[in-house]
């Protein structure tokens, strides 16, 4: 492995990767994208616009096989995740894979028993984590900021009715639990440090084998939730942590500068309100400068595949009761 810099390569040519993760990955400190793996080679052209001498592999294997990349970002469609993190892990190269690493608990729990066996690195694209808003969100809970905590509530959702858009595919992993769940569950378990104790209710909507909208409520240790995911719905985003002593607000939670502008706000019962703000932040620089350092320096990092199995038991209950 480079002393220096990671040199990072990516498992296809998706959207998200050409428009988000490679410029991020590129971008970030002590990192280049080095190669992209996809059998178009026009899609890759579309790298090399912000990584210049970005190289074309045309198969998944011989990227895993290059002596010279250090770390595989995986961007490919949710139902083979698992299948090409196993492949990363054991040619000997950690690897950052999209949401959600694994379609169910099983999955994972394979995954991180080839992560063990192997001794390397692999992790959940969870990059919330791993923003200052979110970072800042979990300080304030654990100061008391807002007492004792009572209730968490939950919204994402935006309009996607699409039928060729894998995300409204069954056969590939698409609905909005597996899209979006992550955020709504995942985010609240990152902050409150627990898990929940079981499932009090869950309504499911389905379209073509696919899930539409989810309504779900959790038991927590001292604390309700309540959230909700939906892909035929207006474009919305917001979380609430509601205590005896305030309330704290997320405004653009999951998608900080695209949909909003990331602010915590705290209100307390007086009637005051305290904004805080974190304009210009990329958490998907963040996300791949935190992985460098765990690369680098064994630091841990903020989101393991055991806190992933965690999000990913409550999808599976979620439509375990639905089904």
């Amino acid at each position: 492995m480079s002393e220096t810099v990671i040199r990072w390569g990516i498992l296809g040519a998706a959207n998200f990767a050409r428009n988000h993760m490679g410029p991020a990955i590129h971008a970030a400190r002590g990192a280049t994208l080095t190669a992209v793996a996809s059998s178009s080679a026009d899609k890759v052209a579309g790298f090399a616009e912000f990584a210049p001498g970005v190289r074309h592999h045309t198969s998944y294997d011989d990227l895993l096989a290059d002596p010279e990349i250090d770390a595989i970002y995986i961007p490919l469609p949710n139902h083979i995740h698992v299948e090409w993190a196993i492949k990363a892990l054991q040619a000997g190269k950690p690897v950052l894979c999209e949401k959600p690493i694994g379609m169910d608990v099983a999955q994972i729990d394979r995954l991180i028993a080839v992560r063990d066996d192997c001794g390397v690195l692999a992790a959940e694209a969870f990059m919330i984590v791993h923003h200052p808003q979110w970072q800042r969100a979990k300080a304030l809970l654990e100061a008391g900021t807002i007492g004792n905590l009572c209730h968490v509530s939950a919204a994402f959702s935006y309009f996607n009715n699409d039928v060729d858009n894998i995300r409204n595919q069954a056969a590939v992993g698409g609905g909005g639990l597996r899209d979006i769940g992550c955020y709504v569950l995942g985010s609240v378990c990152y902050v409150t440090g627990q898990e929940p104790q079981g499932l009090d209710y869950a309504r499911v909507e389905f379209e073509n084998g696919v899930d539409v909208f989810a309504d779900m409520g959790f038991r927590f240790d001292g604390f309700t939730y309540q959230g909700y995911t939906a892909i035929r719905m207006a474009p919305r985003q917001e979380v609430q942590f509601h205590g005896d002593k305030g309330v704290i607000s997320l405004t653009a939670p999951f998608n900080a500068g695209v949909f909003d502008q990331a602010e915590v706000v705290v209100s307390t019962p007086d009637l005051t309100r305290r904004v805080e703000r974190f304009p210009g932040v990329n958490h998907y620089v963040l996300q791949v400068e935190a992985f460098n350092r765990a690369l680098k320096e064994g630091s841990e990092y903020a989101w393991p595949l055991e806190q992933a199995r965690g999000t990913q038991a409550m999808v599976d209950q979620v439509l375990a009761h639905s089904a």
